[in-house]
């Protein structure tokens, strides 16, 4: 008894305290004592009875600010019966002096978050607020607090609200309106958005819902600098756009305001109207949009006509789209007009002349225009494309400036890549088809143009065909080919050279067996032609046909054909170039490299090219390095350092992508080779003497060098992938790497056992200091090693930079025996 005495007089002492306002700690001291049992919320209202009752205004909000306070620290602790009380208490307070309505509104708003809220206390609640508050006077804080109000009570009580009827949508429209704090409007909109999304009663009130959303439209704000609470103008924009496109309803009073916005001069009203017609086509039908037809394609028309921005033009041929796409969707009725074919006729009607004037700067707008509605639908792009193409064919025909053709052939050529929007060509139906010889006829005229900016549109156009199933003939594709090995060999301009090539390279996949059977050939015949010509010359078209041959090689059929050939090349030209010029083989490195990295994606032909290439490259280097070869060393090619540097990458993305099982049976092999000196899986390996690159002494500096070949291959294996005789491997190349006085050597060796050290299951876990970037090596399974790097490039990079800890390494005499 005596200590609920004491607990009643210091509850009392915090109330007056806090009332008095001299501590507003107090608060959280009650809502604490709450809590913990303390006090019950039915004694904090006793205690306050004195204020509740008091004739100051201010001494009565200051009573009810601390219980709306504590409440919303102990709203969950509420028992149902309290909760009616309590609600009944603060809606009649909303009656009470403006100086006690911020604190009345809090604790409606701990009320609003009960889950024990009897039924038909939040609508209760909101036909107070509705009715007693003219929320637009209060403070933002004040206005923020009922929009919280309105929210809690839409997720958790909405079948109640609903039965409000559109009543609920009036009483909210009165509290929206006038408000201007950009924090209360993301709120407000989130609102209006559910009303709409979830179905509310908008009944008489959708005009007045609208207006006191759209009058924000189109937002213009500002953030203040150094604004704490970070709204954007962006922010406020998309969530007005939101409701504004959530609702058919708002249709007929919407599109007049865009269509007026997009008159005005005001860019960002203009986009802002372009980017909301854009998100209502998702929602709106035939029925939305007839009446307004006309004059939004009079504004999109002048728009794209006139604008000199960019984003105007890009939106507008956007709103297009969405609006052919829309009226795309809409059934007909029998009895119904077809809005799409007058939509598309006005269009034609307004553009196509202007196809006819290549040279007049309303063309390009024009063709936009056709394209954007032509990419809707395939009703679309049927309609416009029946009536432009054989307009374009017709006027690419009639007029013989290349520049002219130029823009003609790339306005078809946007209609073509609209085609592959829709896959395969229908042929009862498509356009395209029932004009397939003129086209072709075009494109290819285009390719022999002397124009070189006509040809390169050409090349684009003959892909898009390309691309088109069931488009292009058998001898059509025949011809295609003829095309692309010209152009890829002899035109003397090098960027419609390149353009062949990847035009190749993106055709053959889809059709590998014109390709290898028909350019492949050509380009091997080209290749090995013995011509007399001038050394340049040659030199040129070898150099062309060993990049086309790379670039064709985008199918693992074709990479069969072509990797022989590269490597016959290779083969050739190693023995008759001198160290002295050395960039024939390296031409042969550089166009293997693009094989390997193009089969990476392919397990077939990654393989494939790994154990036909890798395998290869090692036994020409091995033979360039034997003793007997080199008494002049460095005279042969294959062991200068950039011919070296230009092998590294091939063997690297030879090696990356293979499986750990096939990475497994590959390593097998390599690595003995250099340990063992084991060359039985190399083709041609009748060596006149042992391969020993560890091995003591001056005649085998050559052999020491291809340790850059061993080092491309085990820093790019799978990491989870074993080296045999690891311990040996790691000792030698330890030994080399300081030993060594070549420093291309040093450092190769260098990189290979920072590369073995990062893989090594004791370094697991740990920074691999010895396989830093800084060194330049690389951590087996990562990145392939830097192949391009020079050793005088290298600075500071001594072989003893890349040491792993010592008690990593294994003790030399239990290795095994030296090379």
């Amino acid at each position: 008894m005596a200590a609920a005495g004491v607990g009643a007089e210091a509850l009392a002492t915090s109330v007056r305290d806090f009332v008095s306002g001299q501590q507003d700690g107090r608060a959280a001291e009650v809502a604490a004592g709450v809590k913990d049992g303390r006090w019950t919320v039915l004694q904090l209202v006793e205690a306050l009875g004195f204020c509740l009752e008091n004739t100051d205004p201010r001494m009565r909000g200051r009573g009810i600010q601390l219980l709306s306070q504590v409440l919303l620290q102990c709203y969950s602790l509420l028992q149902e019966k309290e909760v009616l009380h309590l609600v009944l208490f603060y809606e009649s307070r909303l009656q009470d002096n403006h100086l006690v309505i911020p604190s009345v509104l809090q604790g409606l708003r701990a009320l609003s978050m009960c889950e024990v809220l009897s039924p038909g206390l939040a609508v209760s609640v909101l036909k107070a607020i509705f009715q007693e508050v003219h929320v637009q006077s209060l403070l933002q804080l004040d206005r923020h607090t009922v929009y919280s109000i309105i929210t809690n009570f839409m997720s958790t009580r909405e079948e109640e609200l609903k039965g409000l009827g559109a009543n609920f949508t009036f009483g909210f429209i009165q509290v929206m309106d006038g408000e201007k704090d950009p924090r209360n409007l993301l709120v407000a909109f989130q609102i209006v958005h559910d009303l709409i999304a979830k179905d509310y009663a908008l009944g008489p009130f959708v005009e007045e819902l609208f207006e006191v959303t759209s009058c924000y439209f189109p937002v213009d704000f500002t953030p203040p600098p150094n604004d704490p609470h970070g709204i954007q103008r962006e922010d406020l924009i998309l969530s007005l756009r939101a409701v504004l496109a959530s609702t058919t309803q708002f249709a007929e009073f919407l599109l007049p305001l865009l269509i007026e916005k997009l008159d005005s001069e005001l860019q960002s009203a203009k986009l802002d109207s372009l980017q909301t017609l854009t998100a209502c086509c998702a929602i709106y039908g035939q029925k939305e949009l007839q009446e307004f037809l006309p004059s939004l394609w009079s504004s999109l028309r002048r728009e794209v006509f006139q604008t000199a921005s960019e984003k105007i033009e890009t939106e507008c041929l956007a709103a297009l789209r969405a609006l052919s796409a829309c009226l795309s969707r809409s059934v007909l009725s029998s009895d119904s007009e077809d809005l799409l074919d007058s939509f598309l006729s006005s269009i034609l009607q307004d553009c196509r002349h202007h196809l006819c004037e290549p040279d007049m700067k309303l063309v390009w707008p024009s063709a936009k225009l056709l394209q954007a509605a032509a990419g809707a639908s395939l009703r679309t792009y049927h309609r416009i494309t029946h009536s432009v193409l054989p307009l374009l064919l017709e006027q690419y025909t009639k007029h013989t400036q290349s520049s002219q053709r130029r823009t003609i052939l790339e306005m078809l050529l946007g209609f073509l890549e609209l085609q592959q929007k829709w896959g395969h060509v229908e042929e009862d139906e498509s356009p395209l088809l029932l004009h397939q010889a003129p086209v072709c006829s075009v494109v290819f005229s285009a390719l022999l143009d002397p124009s070189v900016q006509l040809q390169l549109v050409g090349i684009k156009a003959l892909t898009v065909l390309g691309s088109l199933q069931g488009f292009l003939s058998s001898s059509n594709l025949e011809l295609v080919v003829d095309h692309l090995i010209r152009l890829a060999l002899h035109e003397e301009d090098s960027q419609s050279s390149e353009a062949a090539m990847e035009a190749a390279g993106s055709l053959a996949p889809a059709y590998p067996k014109v390709f290898s059977g028909h350019m492949v050939p050509k380009l091997e015949e080209e290749l090995q032609s013995e011509r007399e010509e001038s050394y340049h010359k040659r030199q040129s078209l070898q150099q062309r046909c060993l990049q086309a041959l790379a670039a064709v090689s985008t199918h693992t059929s074709i990479v069969k054909e072509t990797v022989p050939i590269l490597l016959q090349h290779l083969q050739k030209v190693q023995k008759e170039t001198e160290a002295k010029n050395t960039q024939d083989v390296i031409s042969v490195c550089q166009s293997l490299h693009r094989v390997a990295l193009q089969c990476q994606q392919d397990a077939e032909g990654c393989w494939y090219f790994h154990q036909t290439v890798v395998p290869c490259l090692l036994a020409m280097a091995v033979q360039a390095a034997m003793p007997e070869s080199t008494h002049t060393l460095p005279g042969k090619a294959l062991l200068e350092e950039e011919v070296l540097a230009a092998m590294i990458p091939v063997i690297s993305a030879a090696t990356t992508h293979l499986s750990p099982e096939l990475a497994a049976q590959s390593v097998s092999h390599v690595v003995p080779l250099f340990l063992d000196g084991d060359v039985s899986f190399l083709p041609q390996n009748n060596f006149p003497c042992s391969f020993q690159p560890f091995g003591d002494g001056e005649h085998l500096e050559a052999q020491r060098r291809l340790i850059a070949l061993l080092m491309a291959f085990v820093c790019s294996l799978p990491r989870d992938v074993a080296i045999p005789q690891q311990e040996w491997l790691l000792r030698e190349l330890l030994a080399l790497s300081c030993s060594s006085n070549c420093p291309f050597t040093a450092t190769t060796a260098a990189k290979c056992f920072a590369g073995l050290v990062n893989k090594h299951p004791a370094a697991a876990g740990r920074n691999p200091a010895a396989c830093s970037e800084q060194d330049g090596a690389q951590p087996c399974g990562g990145a392939p090693p830097n192949a391009g790097t020079h050793p005088a490039a290298l600075g500071d990079q001594s072989p003893g930079a890349a040491l792993p800890p010592p008690e990593l390494l294994p003790d030399r005499q239990a290795a095994g025996p030296a090379g």
